[in-house]
Formats: C-alpha cells, sequence, structure tokens
C-alpha cells in the first residue's frame, strides 16, 4: 500500500501540472475543439496521479511501434492509421497509409470494458504529436468526449534542426524524457486485425 503522503504528492504533482500543460500547437492542423495539450512528461504525471481513470491511447500503426517502441503505461494501442503495403506513395516515397474506419468504435469499446464513460479523460499518443496526435482527437470531435488530449511531442519528439544527427527525433517526447519504454512489446495491449 502508498504512503498516504506519497499518494498527495503525486496528485498534487498533477494538478499543478495540469495548470502548466503544454501551450497551444500554433498550427491548426495540430489543435483540437478541446484545446487539452500535455508534453510527454505531463501525460506521464497524469497517467501515474489518475490510473485506470485516464485511457492512454498510443494511435500509432503496430508495425511502427515495434521498431521506435513502447511504453506499458499506454492502455491500448488502436492506430488512426495503418500501412497498406499493396500501394505505394511515390512522393513521399512510403507505403500509402489508410484510415481505420473503427478507430471511434474501438476507442468507445475500449472505454465501456474499462467501466469508463465518455467523461473519462482520454490521452492521444503519436510518434511526434503532429501528424496523427490532432487528427486522431478530430475523429472523436462531436461524439460526447468531454476531454480528449494531444501529446504534443509524442513518443518519439521533434527532429533536431540542424548538425551531426540533424532529423533525428532526439529532441524531446516520452522517449527522450526518460519516460519508461522498451522495444518489448504487451501483445494484450497491441491492436490486432481483426
Amino acid at each position: 500500500m502508498k504512503h498516504p503522503l506519497f499518494t498527495t504528492a503525486i496528485l498534487l504533482a498533477a494538478l499543478i501540472g495540469a495548470s502548466q500543460a503544454a501551450e497551444k500547437p500554433a498550427d491548426p492542423a495540430r489543435q483540437t475543439s478541446w484545446n487539452l495539450y500535455l508534453d510527454s512528461r505531463e501525460a506521464h504525471d497524469m497517467k501515474v496521479a489518475q490510473g485506470d481513470k485516464v485511457l492512454l491511447v498510443d494511435v500509432r500503426d503496430p508495425i511502427e511501434i515495434m521498431f521506435t517502441g513502447f511504453t506499458d503505461m499506454v492502455d491500448i494501442n488502436i492506430p488512426i492509421q495503418t500501412a497498406d503495403r499493396s500501394h505505394w506513395d511515390a512522393k513521399k516515397p512510403v507505403f500509402n497509409m489508410v484510415a481505420n474506419p473503427r478507430f471511434a468504435d474501438d476507442i468507445a469499446a475500449v472505454l465501456e470494458a474499462r467501466g469508463l464513460n465518455k467523461d473519462a479523460p482520454i490521452i492521444i499518443m503519436c510518434r511526434s504529436g503532429g501528424e496523427r496526435g490532432a487528427p486522431s482527437a478530430k475523429v472523436l470531435e462531436g461524439k460526447g468526449y468531454k476531454s480528449v488530449y494531444v501529446v504534443v511531442d509524442g513518443f518519439e519528439g521533434d527532429t533536431v534542426k540542424s548538425g551531426e544527427r540533424k532529423n533525428w527525433r532526439t529532441v524531446n517526447g516520452w522517449k527522450n524524457s526518460g519516460l519508461p519504454w522498451s522495444y518489448k512489446l504487451n501483445k494484450d495491449k497491441m491492436y490486432l486485425p481483426r
């Protein structure tokens, strides 16, 4: 059993962190109607403080997670998009990404299975906080959810802008903030084909 002072300290840290939450992104594509943004450390602290009362969702493709790492603090992996290996995007050049048509339904099902409702806080985390974080949250807009947070620096963080490690993702993010992670995946939390 945790000591009451320890529990109080964690709750106070979470409340202080919530009042100092990450700034609203300047790019409108990274903004949501909730205007709720956390950096990875704030997301970690909120999850520690609220435990099973908050849902932390990793929205990356499971194959991406396999090669870039995972935190077992995530409650569930529900990708907003998955790679379609049958179609190539010559402009990028990468495999095309296709939307997960069940994303919103899967979120609702996980909440229900955990005994939570749409009032429960949901934290959305992607790779860098940009291309999939806010778009994932936007899929939930207008569906009755009360508080959907976006982790603005994501799992891997931003890229270095210059120097020897230019374009490497070592600036911030869950992985670079000293938070728990590994390359070991938890099958019970991963999105599996149906």
